[in-house]
């Protein structure tokens, strides 16, 4: 289900208002051709729309586009030396302009989402319309809505709540996130019953069942209420939806999306760059863009790489053999699909690494991200169009989250056979014997780290784990990633609201320390 943007163009204009600036006689002019609710919200079909560009709001520039990919670059797997000084700053925790496009744009195009989900949530309710289609649109429109909160909460902590359409003298009250939290629990809680667990061909792309789910333990994850989330977990692996491709590459391409690996990802098509990244009407790209930030150098801006540590942690002696080998490579297979180094053997965009040195003046000591690109499809450099899909919740995520909910409930025994179903897929040997409690949740990290490595799941990882809450935690971080020596505690852990906001509203609180 590739969702069109022209969908967002039945909609009101969805500017945050916390972010208006227009003088009140402006405001109080109105354009008689503009689409408005009077026209809007009448039908069948209308409810659709407003749904699909719910869907469209995610797929933006500054939410999964872009933005969010650099915001949780932030972790300890990344880095930057972007010659763009400034956004190499703020993936180091250096952010001296509380405006700074990557996540001030990215609070604009949240609230867009969720204005949007709001103006469903709202109206369709009272359309005249098939029930059981009507319930299951509003449970598509509650998990967005959910989604976008749950990237708000842990992105930016207390933020504006709003859960009506408003108008232009609402103010929404700044929630905590522990409030923020209990609202995407019951956004998810009133979706799930609604919600198919799987959809037909034409349809495939939207909210399932298992989606709203994985994202409801997630929370209850990042809450540390493991048997709350465990045994949600349980319901997605019991429900038989899902399943590890044979092939781990086929999560990271255009060529096998929405597949049963798949609990929820973001469509995206290569489709002509018109207008310009980010913009949303109908003759704008509906590409993904990562793939152009992301990549090596020539081929790409190269503007986050994968740390060393990461590199150095795919050596595995379990490693099957080789076709015809009788020698251990001891190399875990996932390292050559997600990062480009001097050690991987593969073409990247049809040359060697080694060829690369010679031809474009690569770094042997370099290493570049791998996921996502378009390497293997392309010579020449990755632009603005990208049509892979982004995948949000991979069924190899469930199982390692389930792991370790079961680990933190001290099940330890329950939770090596999850491990060993995730490493046996690309054909690590099943480790046994017993482990202890803390054993486990080290296996269970680096397990994560290397299976999921370059998706963006790392800095909610070390925010569940609680590495950016104390001093000795930080010291951790700091021994991977020496980006965590301007990591403030108190501070860093959440990016600043963006002034212009706060300058409109006096009662949205700037975070502490900026």
């Amino acid at each position: 289900m590739k969702i069109h943007k022209i969908a967002a163009l039945f909609l009101l204009s969805s500017g945050l208002l916390l972010t208006t600036s227009c003088e009140k006689d402006l405001l109080d002019q109105s354009n008689p051709n503009a689409p408005d609710t009077s026209q809007f919200w009448k039908t069948q079909d209308d409810a659709i729309k407003g749904v699909y560009a719910c869907y469209s709001g995610l797929q933006q520039y500054a939410c999964y586009g872009h933005s969010w990919q650099f915001m949780a670059a932030r972790s300890d797997e990344s880095y930057s030396q972007s010659p763009f000084v400034e956004l190499a700053n703020f993936t180091r925790f250096i952010t001296p302009d509380n405006n700074f496009f990557i996540s001030s744009f990215a609070w604009n195009d949240y609230y867009r989402t969720i204005f949007r989900t709001n103006q469903v949530l709202t109206h369709v309710p009272d359309i005249d319309m098939d029930a059981t289609l009507k319930n299951r649109l509003l449970g598509e429109a509650q998990f967005v809505r959910a989604l976008s909160y749950f990237d708000l909460a842990y992105f930016f902590g207390n933020v504006p709540l709003i859960l009506v359409e408003p108008v232009v003298t609402t103010r929404a009250p700044q929630a905590t996130t522990a409030q923020i939290e209990e609202q995407i629990i019951a956004d998810l809680t009133a979706a799930i019953p609604n919600l198919p667990l799987s959809y037909g061909d034409a349809e495939k792309g939207r909210v399932t069942k298992g989606a709203a789910q994985a994202l409801l333990a997630k929370t209850y994850m990042m809450q540390r209420k493991y048997s709350e989330a465990s045994a949600l977990f349980t319901q997605i692996i019991g429900s038989g939806q899902y399943d590890l491709v044979a092939n781990y590459l086929d999560n990271f391409t255009d060529a096998n999306e929405n597949n049963r690996e798949s609990v929820f990802e973001i469509q995206y098509v290569n489709s002509p760059l018109d207008v310009g990244q980010g913009q949303d009407n109908a003759s704008a790209s509906e590409g993904y863009d990562r793939p152009n930030f992301f990549g090596p150098p020539y081929y790409s801006f190269a503007d986050v790489q994968p740390r060393l540590w990461l590199l150095n942690a795919y050596t595995d002696s379990t490693t099957a053999f080789a076709p015809g080998s009788t020698t251990r490579h001891m190399i875990d297979p996932r390292r050559d699909v997600s990062i480009i180094s001097a050690r991987n053997p593969d073409r990247f965009y049809g040359k060697t690494f080694a060829e690369l040195i010679v031809e474009r003046n690569y770094n042997p000591n370099q290493q570049y991200w791998r996921k996502y690109l378009n390497d293997r499809t392309r010579t020449t450099p990755e632009d603005f169009t990208s049509g892979i899909n982004f995948r949000v919740i991979r069924y190899a995520d469930v199982l390692l989250m389930q792991a370790e909910a079961l680990t933190e409930l001290n099940r330890v025994s329950d939770a090596l056979p999850l491990v060993n179903r995730v490493r046996n897929r690309v054909g690590l040997a099943s480790l046994t014997g017993s482990y202890s409690q803390e054993a486990m949740r080290q296996l269970i990290r680096t397990e994560r780290a290397k299976e999921l490595a370059g998706e963006g799941t790392r800095w909610f990882d070390i925010l569940r784990y609680g590495l950016m809450d104390n001093q000795a935690g930080i010291t951790e971080l700091t021994s991977r990633d020496s980006d965590f020596t301007n990591f403030r505690l108190g501070v860093s852990k959440l990016l600043p609201i963006p002034q212009r906001d706060i300058d409109i509203d006096p009662n949205v609180k700037q975070n502490p320390g900026y």
